[in-house]
């Protein structure tokens, strides 16, 4: 199947935190696809930009989802400010008088991390600033919208990560701050695991692969219609998905009555692709985790045969 039947989600409350652009877009349209109403979050919209200065907006990221067969609802929100969550949350449990999924995907920092730069030579600032955006964020927004969560049995959290706990306990990712950051979410979702399982709720951390962002196509200079052309500078970029595979996995994991049994777990959208059985729009089910340690990482050739 390509993702959750429609309908699957008719009932349930979703806040997708961080879904202006990439994986949050991505997990906000396929909730919405599957029914669920979702709440969309972050700080570009129509009206103001971030310092990010790109288009994408959250108004339009609910308009997919609505359009998807859902319900979006965009409400501007700095999760770094404890009162503009605070009251993010108060205005669902005033609107909903519940929530089912809590997505924390708030990341936006692209422009702070320096590719193999040690720590003493890394600007301070940016990676103190990154830390706040990717670990800080996240746990105001857990902090405030976990009661909510709590009231029903069978709330999902996922913690938006780059790498599995696997992966990133054995490799070096980027810098010490970019390493620091990832590996932080993947242990919140483990510990948060801790917390919910005995109170009827769920957490699992997951990530995306190797994924066609707005950024990251924008990057290779290429669109999603043409994005095979990447390849010819980077072979490898042939493992990569859209945002939407991961998006299918959320929908998948909150469509399954038995997800507790990832509670506190690590997962790729590769991974539950082969559980669940659904694809990224291309029809395939790229699992590129895999890939990055078997093929990529050992300086193999590129050659996606057996996975995707």
């Amino acid at each position: 199947m390509s993702g959750p039947s429609e309908g699957t989600l008719r009932d349930r409350v979703a806040l997708v935190a961080g879904a202006t652009r990439g994986a949050g877009r991505g997990i906000a349209v396929e909730l919405g696809a599957a029914g669920a109403t979702v709440y969309v979050t972050g700080r570009s919209t129509r009206e103001r930009r971030s310092e990010y200065d790109r288009p994408e907006t959250i108004e339009d990221t609910a308009d997919l989802v609505t359009a998807a067969g859902g319900r979006g609802i965009a409400v501007p929100t700095d999760h770094l400010v404890p009162a503009e969550v605070e009251s993010l949350v108060a205005r669902i449990a005033d609107e909903q008088g519940r929530l089912d999924i809590l997505v924390n995907d708030i990341w936006g920092a692209e422009k702070l991390f320096e590719w193999d730069t040690p720590l003493w030579e890394h600007d301070l600032d940016n990676g103190r600033r990154m830390l706040r955006l990717a670990v800080e964020t996240h746990a105001i927004t857990s902090h405030h919208a976990l009661p909510l969560l709590l009231r029903r049995p069978g709330g999902l959290v996922v913690e938006m990560t780059d790498g599995t706990a696997e992966y990133n306990r054995a490799t070096y990712r980027v810098s010490f701050f970019y390493d620091i950051a990832k590996s932080s979410v993947l242990r919140m979702a483990f510990a948060l695991g801790h917390e919910l399982g005995p109170r009827g709720a769920t957490a699992v951390a997951l990530t995306p692969g190797w994924m066609r962002s707005e950024i990251m196509l924008e990057a290779f200079g290429v669109t999603e219609e043409n994005w095979h052309d990447a390849e010819e500078g980077e072979p490898h970029f042939a493992i990569s998905e859209t945002p939407y595979y991961v998006g299918r996995a959320v929908a998948a994991l909150a469509a399954d009555p038995e997800r507790a049994r990832w509670n506190g777990q690590s997962l790729s959208s590769g991974q539950l692709a082969q559980v669940y059985g659904f694809t990224d729009r291309d029809g395939s089910r790229p699992d590129a985790w895999r890939y990055m340690v078997e093929v990529q990482d050992k300086g193999r050739p590129a050659d996606v045969t057996g996975y995707r």
